[in-house]
C-alpha cells in the first residue's frame, strides 16, 4: 500500500510538471490568449486595414472619373474615340493583372489557385458581366451630354436600388429592415439634391439624363453583383487570374465595338486620334478604378463599393466648384446631407443583420 501511495505521487508530481511545461511551451510560442491584443487579432485588423485602404483609394479614383471625362471634352465633344479609350482600359487592367500575377509567381510559384490555364466552365460566365460593363462604360461618356460631373456623381447612386435588390437575389444575402430604409433614403437624398430652384423644371437633368442613369444603374447593379458571385464562387482562386479573364473578354466586345462604332475614324485618323494628356490621365484613372473595385469585392462587398461612390459625389462637388464654377445649391447640401446619413444607417442594418 505504501509503495502504490508513493507511486500515484508520482503521477501527480508528473502531471504537475507536465502542465507548468505547457504552459511554459505556450508562453513562448505566444498563444492566442496572451498575444492578442484587445482590439481584436492582428489578422482581423490587417484585414480592416486592407479593406479601408482600398476602399479609400476607390473613393478618390472615382471622384476624379466624371472630372476627368469633362475635362477631356473639348468644345463640347469628344475629339477622340470613346471605344478606343474604353479598349485601353481593358487592355491595361489586363496587364495590371499579368504584372500582379507574375510577382506572385516570383514568391509563391505556380499552384492550382493562381495559374492561368482554366476550364471552359470557369471561363464561360466571364462573358455576361464584360458585355454588361462594355454598355455601362459607353454610356457613361455620352451621360455628360445632359448632366455635369458632380450630377453624374449623384445619379450613379441609383444604382443602390438596383444592387440592394439583385444582392439579395442573386448572393441570397438577408438585407435588414434598416438597409433598405437606407436605400430609400439614399435615392430620396439623390433625388433632393437635383432639385432646380433657378429654372421652370423641377430637377436640373432632362429625362434623357435620367433614362440614361437608371439603366447604367440596372447594368452596374447587375454587373456587379454576378461580378462578385463569380470571384467569391472560388474564394481560394487568386483574384489577378478572375480579373484578367474578365478583361480579356472586355478586350473583346470592346474590340468589336471600335469595328462597329469607329472603324472608319480609327482606319482614316489612326487609333490615338484626338488624344490629350487629360484622356491618358482618364484612361489610367478607369483602370486603375477597376482594379480598385475588383479589390473591394474580394475582401470587403459590391455594396461597400457602392457607398464608396456615393461619398465620391462630395469631393467631386468641391473640385467642380474651382475647376467648373459649379454652384454648390441648397438642395445639393441637403441631398449630400442625406446621402451620408443613409451611409451611416447602412452600417448600422450591417450590424443588426
Amino acid at each position: 500500500m505504501e509503495y502504490r501511495r508513493i507511486k500515484d505521487q508520482d503521477k501527480e508530481g508528473d502531471a504537475v510538471h507536465d502542465d507548468v511545461e505547457s504552459l511554459r511551451a505556450k508562453s513562448r510560442s505566444g498563444s492566442p490568449s496572451t498575444m492578442v491584443p484587445l482590439g481584436g487579432s492582428t489578422g482581423d485588423r490587417s484585414k480592416w486595414k486592407l479593406k479601408s485602404i482600398v476602399t479609400l483609394t476607390l473613393t478618390v479614383l472615382t471622384s476624379s472619373q466624371a472630372i476627368l471625362i469633362v475635362w477631356s471634352k473639348r468644345a463640347g465633344k469628344y475629339e477622340y474615340s470613346v471605344t478606343t479609350a474604353n479598349f485601353l482600359v481593358e487592355a491595361l487592367k489586363c496587364a495590371l493583372s499579368l504584372a500582379a500575377l507574375a510577382r506572385v509567381w516570383r514568391n509563391e510559384g505556380v499552384t492550382d489557385d493562381n495559374r492561368l490555364s482554366t476550364t471552359w466552365d470557369e471561363v464561360i460566365v466571364y462573358p455576361i458581366p464584360a458585355a454588361l460593363y462594355l454598355i455601362k462604360n459607353l454610356l457613361q461618356y455620352y451621360i455628360f451630354a445632359y448632366v455635369d460631373a458632380p450630377g453624374y456623381q449623384i445619379l450613379k447612386n441609383l444604382n443602390i436600388i438596383s444592387t440592394g435588390v439583385l444582392y439579395r437575389i442573386i448572393l441570397k444575402k438577408k438585407l435588414s429592415e434598416i438597409q433598405w430604409a437606407a436605400f430609400v433614403l439614399l435615392s430620396a437624398g439623390c433625388t433632393t439634391a437635383q432639385l432646380n430652384s433657378n429654372s421652370d423644371r423641377v430637377l436640373q437633368t432632362p429625362f434623357q439624363g435620367w433614362l440614361m442613369a437608371i439603366v447604367m444603374a440596372l447594368l452596374s447593379g447587375f454587373a456587379g453583383v454576378y461580378t462578385e458571385a463569380i470571384i467569391k464562387k472560388r474564394p481560394s482562386r487568386n483574384i489577378n487570374v478572375q480579373n484578367f479573364w474578365l478583361y480579356v473578354f472586355g478586350m473583346a466586345f470592346n474590340a468589336i465595338a471600335i469595328l462597329v462604332q469607329d472603324f472608319d475614324a480609327v482606319m482614316n485618323e489612326g487609333f490615338f486620334h484626338g488624344y490629350s494628356l487629360i484622356t491618358v490621365l482618364m484612361i489610367l484613372n478607369h483602370a486603375l478604378s477597376g482594379i480598385a473595385v475588383s479589390m473591394v469585392m474580394k475582401y470587403a462587398d459590391n455594396i461597400v463599393k457602392v457607398y464608396s461612390t456615393s461619398v465620391a459625389m462630395l469631393l467631386t462637388a468641391v473640385v467642380s466648384v474651382f475647376l467648373f464654377g459649379f454652384h454648390l445649391s441648397l438642395a445639393f447640401f441637403l441631398g449630400s446631407t442625406v446621402v451620408s446619413v443613409s451611409v451611416y444607417l447602412h452600417s448600422i442594418g450591417k450590424l443588426q443583420r
